[in-house]
């Protein structure tokens, strides 16, 4: 299956970035089947925006929503730079309360069954890409057989978490890798107040 190619539009994503920001604030809570896929289905610009995140991504020209991988996975989204050959894959999951951190019986919240599940399915992706990197398969959906390749997990709400928490998805944002590839973790308030920082700064210059 082959990532769809587009003429990604600055103006178009800024819109669907504001839509973004107004999706959230008329929700508390989000499922991913029912509210979150289908928002970013229709939202071409925003989703290929996402990335904006490798640092081997300079343009936005290829997308795909619910990605099949080899028959064995599906993403939710890849989107990527087709001359680069760089390529980010992104795992949405519920945003409730207690989808990155959970209270047991001890003082520190656990990571929650929702958060690793998502971070898991990454690492599986990961995985496969790079057991099917010398097959034909891969040559044609990817054009290359060496790609550099980066995760990005979206789980949560900001407003849930407190201090010691969002420290703690923080620094996993920042020192977890699995194989030398980046796997980013956020909430979706994040990801929507740096993407609009993004094309803010897109704008200035």
């Amino acid at each position: 299956m082959m990532l769809e190619p587009i003429a990604f539009s600055y103006e178009q994503c800024l819109d669907e970035a504001r839509e973004f920001q107004t999706f959230l604030g008329s929700h508390t809570s989000l499922k991913e089947r029912d509210e979150i896929l289908p928002f970013f289905k229709v939202r071409k610009h925003l989703s290929a925006f996402m990335g904006v995140y490798s640092s081997h991504i300079y343009e936005f020209n290829c997308v795909a929503h619910e990605y099949p991988l080899f028959g064995d996975f599906t993403c939710d989204l890849v989107t990527g730079d087709w001359n680069r050959k760089a390529y980010i894959f992104v795992e949405f999951e519920n945003a409730e309360p207690n989808s990155i951190f959970i209270k047991k019986s001890r003082n520190t919240p656990e990571w929650a069954p929702r958060f690793e599940h998502g971070f898991s399915q990454i690492v599986d992706w990961f995985y496969k890409l790079d057991t099917q990197r010398h097959t034909p398969d891969f040559e044609e959906r990817f054009k290359d057989r060496a790609i550099d390749i980066s995760g990005l997990l979206i789980v949560g709400r900001k407003q849930d978490l407190g201090p010691r928490e969002k420290d703690r998805l923080n620094w996993r944002e920042r020192r977890v890798d699995i194989n030398g590839n980046k796997i980013y973790c956020m909430t979706f308030d994040d990801l929507c107040e740096r993407i609009l920082f993004r094309l803010s700064s897109y704008q200035k210059v």
